[in-house]
């Protein structure tokens, strides 16, 4: 195995720009295992952990939002009083991430590059209507986050491009009502069965102003249910408008069966996660 340390960001895009097929990481936590199986024999590694710049969480120069390194790890965007203050869904997913050993090294682009339809901070991020900053030797483009996603393990990025950042805007008013919600086999370091994120803002007389839900370990990549968020719009919170919101999350999202867990419990777990969010005072 070869590695390669650059020790700025212009040295590891056009290290990158070079042996494009060179693997980067910062933590490690999934590549450790790969390299442990003996899958990674030959391959070129590019390790970013040295590009300082990139850990950096800090508003906007617009201030109108937050820009998160892709190298934050989950234990500093755990700790930031504005990821804290104003993104809770987020601290509470990076919460959920393995132990506090991987907290410590996994890092929220390393989360998003994985492109894992079970990763955890992704429904928070979709919810957020994150913006991913990518990175290459030939300039820089800004994606909406669900672009960033092709399908199981894949992604949209082009050779030689990295993540380089996470803006989220901050929302105009404090929902009414948010949501971060993981089932797993067990209640700690278990991979998600299915993994939801919510946000709802309502009018002074009641009816729903907005409301963004996402599911993740419910399709190849993380979804926004549309169609659930589109019925409920306008809507007051009857026993009736939630029901049918419920019996719309299969029009949005097909889940499988896997190791982890059928089909069936995955759409039923889902439905009730979505009804209890919907029908708490």
């Amino acid at each position: 195995m070869s590695v390669l340390r650059p020790r700025s960001a212009k040295e590891a895009l056009a290290a990158y720009a070079r042996m494009p097929e060179a693997l980067p990481i910062v933590g490690g936590t999934d590549f450790m295992v790969t390299w442990n199986l003996g899958d990674l024999n030959d391959r070129v590694v590019l390790d970013l952990s040295r590009l300082a710049q990139w850990s950096r969480i800090e508003q906007t120069a617009t201030g109108d939002g937050l820009r998160i390194g892709a190298l934050a790890t989950h234990t500093a965007l755990q700790r930031h009083p504005i990821v804290r203050r104003r993104f809770g869904l987020l601290v509470a997913a990076c919460a959920t991430i393995g132990g506090v050993q991987i907290q410590n090294r996994g890092t929220i682009g390393g989360n998003i590059a994985n492109a894992s339809p079970a990763g955890d901070t992704l429904p928070p991020l979709a919810v957020y209507d994150a913006r991913i900053h990518i990175a290459s030797a030939g300039g820089r483009r800004v994606v909406p986050f669900l672009d960033i996603f092709a399908g199981v393990k894949k992604t949209t990025l082009q050779p030689g491009e990295l993540i380089e950042a996470i803006e989220l805007p901050f929302p105009s008013s404090k929902p009414d009502r948010e949501l971060f919600r993981k089932v797993g086999t067990r209640a700690a370091q278990a991979i998600s069965k299915t993994v939801a994120a919510g946000l709802l803002w309502l009018s002074r007389d009641g009816h729903v102003r907005e409301v963004r839900f996402s599911l993740g370990s419910m399709a190849p990549t993380v979804r926004r249910l549309r169609r659930v968020e589109a019925h409920l719009t306008g809507q007051r919170l009857t026993p009736d408008v939630i029901r049918e919101a419920c019996a719309l999350v299969s029009a949005d999202v097909a889940p499988i069966d896997d190791v982890r867990s059928t089909a069936a419990y995955r759409l039923a777990t889902s439905q009730r996660v979505l009804e209890g969010f919907l029908a708490s005072p």
